[in-house]
């Protein structure tokens, strides 16, 4: 048993060396494929230059100069990425060289800059005018007020024969200063011709004093003093013909011209209203 033993032992090299020798005949079933696998590139993500980031990039150690012959090398932080501010966006189309010279572009730039201008003071004065056109007329009298007005006129700058138009109440306003002629003729109109008969006494106060509103009664026209067929007022507009006591005698208008409240306080001096 033991001699068994002792005998197997050697026999170990030899099944070490056939072990070794004798080659292994199975072929591969088939090729070796290389396979090339492509890696998926992630861009870094972008960083977002928020509070925390900007305070993450300042040097937090405290700043300290040494001299030595081994100690560490100044640190400097500059930016690198500073831009210069480029106004190209904003130059004029002929200024966009900025070695070229700009004394021949010069008069059609300084008229267009004068042109800007003086459009801009044209529009600024034609708003203040209309500003203090408002404010002026706010201070002025209210229409209740206007209607309660009065104008006094003074006689002795009317000629005789002459008709003078003043502003009363928004309206124009005639005062004839009649002829002995024109008085007389006035008085012996035939009633039954008229078409809306009045006396030329009722008309006025004075014989030779007449004072009428000049609005045309058919549509509110201002008619033409010493004009017409019978040599008192003309209004252009539909053709309509009054006396010289202001009573219609031709044309559309239906009635008379009219006859304000008015109050003689002497000789020379008229007051309407």
């Amino acid at each position: 048993m033991f001699s068994f033993v002792a005998r197997s032992a050697n026999l170990s090299s030899t099944t070490v060396a056939a072990t070794q020798s004798v080659a292994n005949g199975s072929k591969a079933l088939s090729p070796a494929v290389s396979i090339h696998i492509e890696r998926a590139l992630v861009p870094p993500p972008a960083q977002k230059l928020t509070t925390n980031s900007l305070m993450a990039s300042l040097p937090i150690n405290p700043i300290r100069a040494s001299v030595s012959i081994g100690g560490p090398s100044q640190v400097r932080f500059s930016h690198t990425d500073v831009q210069i501010p480029d106004f190209s966006a904003y130059r004029r189309s002929s200024l966009q060289n900025s070695s070229a010279d700009n004394k021949s572009s010069a008069p059609s730039r300084q008229g267009f800059s004068y042109l800007i201008v003086g459009s801009g003071a044209v529009g600024g004065a034609y708003a203040a005018k209309s500003i203090v056109g408002e404010f002026v007329s706010s201070m002025s009298a209210s229409a209740d007020v206007l209607a309660l007005a009065k104008i006094e006129v003074k006689l002795s700058d009317i000629p005789e024969g002459k008709n003078v138009t003043f502003k009363w109440r928004g309206k124009p306003l005639f005062i004839r200063h009649r002829t002995a002629a024109e008085i007389e003729t006035e008085s012996n109109v035939d009633m039954s011709t008229l078409r809306d008969p009045q006396l030329d006494s009722d008309r006025a106060q004075r014989p030779e004093w007449l004072v009428l509103l000049g609005v045309c009664t058919h549509l509110g026209c201002v008619p033409i003093a010493n004009s017409g067929e019978f040599g008192g007022y003309y209004c252009p507009c539909h053709g309509s013909h009054y006396d010289a006591s202001g009573r219609i005698r031709k044309g559309p208008a239906p009635l008379n011209l009219e006859i304000p409240i008015h109050t003689f306080v002497d000789e020379s001096t008229l007051v309407v209203g």
